[in-house]
């Protein structure tokens, strides 16, 4: 079970961490956040699918084609644990390291496509404080983990409920 873990946590990681740096690039070229999230979470479905090949393989290969709902959750948790992990070092790394400027940039992006979408000038001072909060929640490097774990491990744990659900496999015997 730990090496189906591991293998498709890790695998599941650099998806995950491929993605994320190359739509951050990206993100610094033509500053269009919204393309890139919807691809960062499209990634993150496609990384996470692997939870249910490990689940899957796990069930076929070790337990004697049954698993319980409780055990696959399990195995898609730490799936979901190891890649997120690995989420969270890259982005750590990448934003101390290379793009230590992406509040500021993203907070003027929020700030423009409001502006776009006609908010008012109230509107726009709440927007800026709100932003302020999160750049503030930024300087704290505990905070930066929170955030960046808050942003991939839900994900990962719907799917872990998903394919729990669709793969568990009681040991009883199936009526003919």
């Amino acid at each position: 079970m730990k090496k189906i873990i591991l293998v498709c946590g890790l695998i599941a990681g650099l998806i995950l961490t491929a993605v994320m740096v190359i739509s951050t690039a990206m993100c610094y070229q033509n500053e269009n956040f919204e393309g890139n999230m919807a691809l960062g979470y499209a990634s993150m479905v496609l990384a996470f699918s692997l939870i249910f090949v490990g689940i899957k393989n796990y069930r076929d290969n070790y337990n004697d084609r049954v698993i319980s709902f409780g055990k696959a959750f399990k195995i898609g948790l730490f799936i979901t644990l190891i890649a997120s992990t690995m989420y969270v070092l890259v982005w750590l790394i990448d934003y101390y390291l290379f793009i230590p400027d992406f509040m500021d940039k993203y907070t003027a992006h929020v700030l423009k496509e409001a502006k776009t979408a006609g908010a008012s000038a109230t509107e726009l001072t709440a927007k800026a404080q709100e932003m302020k909060g999160y750049k503030e929640m930024y300087q704290n490097p505990l905070m930066v983990i929170v955030l960046t774990y808050a942003e991939v491990v839900p994900v990962g744990l719907v799917i872990s409920l998903i394919c729990a659900f669709l793969l568990k496999k009681n040991n009883r015997m199936q009526p003919a």
